[in-house]
């Protein structure tokens, strides 16, 4: 029998270190794009796939994310009794009322694949979501909601990928794969890094993953990798010795939001389709383009 996946986890213990000293006492999560946090954009699109558990690794000095999810108060207060009625349902509605949170803390920084462990307990032997929140993909439907949707058909597990230009190879885990259909591959091995001329294909894994819960034997079973990290690509390269596991490339376009370059890019473009900022700030930007022009 299928089982429908409503679990996410989202890896938020991070330090955020290239974008200091914004993130010292900050998560680089609740960095905004426009007027929502990285974070919520992350957990908007995990909410449109039909997830209700959102499972949050967490780290230390990370309150910041568990409050943003929080019901506030006092807050909520203040803006009833002067009735900003909008933001007061903004505020009400960053999160569904069937939707829980639960938070575990990530005690050692031991990496991508250790904190996707830490979830075991609270995935309970289903099949699961995992987002990256750096990872910012413009797309409808959803990222998630597309994978889930492959993963009701194939009932095996996913990893989200694009492809990206040979010379960034050594930025992602690279995957070698055979095509299924138009976006569609089944990998057959993957690698961390490649130089670009050493890399097997250009198609790299971005922050999308959907899982089957045996991901976790195979992470708990490995050593330290690279880095001296539980790496979660060994995990999957594991797996991948006793079932298949399919890349999927996705439609839509990423801003890779752990880079500075990236993060600018979404707020300017999330902010020209903003409706309360689209008409002004393109006014703006081409005002600042004939001045820029005029040097």
């Amino acid at each position: 029998m299928m089982q429908r996946v409503t679990k996410a986890v989202f890896p938020v213990a991070g330090m955020g270190t290239r974008f200091l000293p914004a993130t010292k006492a900050n998560p680089k999560e609740m960095l905004p794009i426009v007027d929502k946090p990285l974070i919520q954009y992350a957990v908007e699109e995990a909410v449109a796939a039909g997830i209700t558990d959102l499972i949050f690794i967490n780290g230390r000095n990370k309150r910041a994310i568990p409050d943003h999810f929080d019901k506030a108060y006092e807050l909520e207060a203040e803006l009833e009794s002067k009735g900003k009625k909008q933001l007061l349902e903004i505020v009400r509605g960053i999160l569904p009322d069937y939707v829980n949170c639960i938070y575990i803390r990530q005690s050692q920084a031991l990496g991508l694949g250790h904190a996707v462990l830490c979830a075991e307990p609270a995935v309970n032997n289903e099949p699961f979501v995992v987002l990256l929140a750096d990872d910012l993909i413009d797309a409808e439907p959803g990222v998630t909601q597309q994978m889930v949707e492959q993963f009701s058909y194939y009932n095996c597990s996913l990893v989200g990928v694009q492809d990206v230009a040979r010379e960034e190879t050594n930025q992602y885990g690279i995957v070698v794969s055979q095509p299924m259909s138009d976006r569609l591959s089944r990998i057959s091995a993957m690698v961390e890094k490649p130089k670009p001329e050493e890399a097997p294909s250009t198609l790299g894994v971005v922050g999308r993953y959907v899982f089957i819960p045996r991901i976790f034997d195979h992470l708990r079973n490995l050593g330290r990798g690279s880095g001296g990290e539980i790496q979660l690509t060994d995990g999957i390269v594991s797996l991948l010795k006793e079932q298949q596991v399919l890349a999927y490339q996705y439609h839509g376009k990423r801003y890779d939001c752990g880079s500075k370059l990236g993060y600018l890019q979404a707020t300017v473009e999330y902010a020209l389709k903003h409706p309360e900022l689209a008409e002004d700030f393109a006014a703006y930007l081409a005002e600042l383009n004939r001045e820029r022009g005029s040097l």
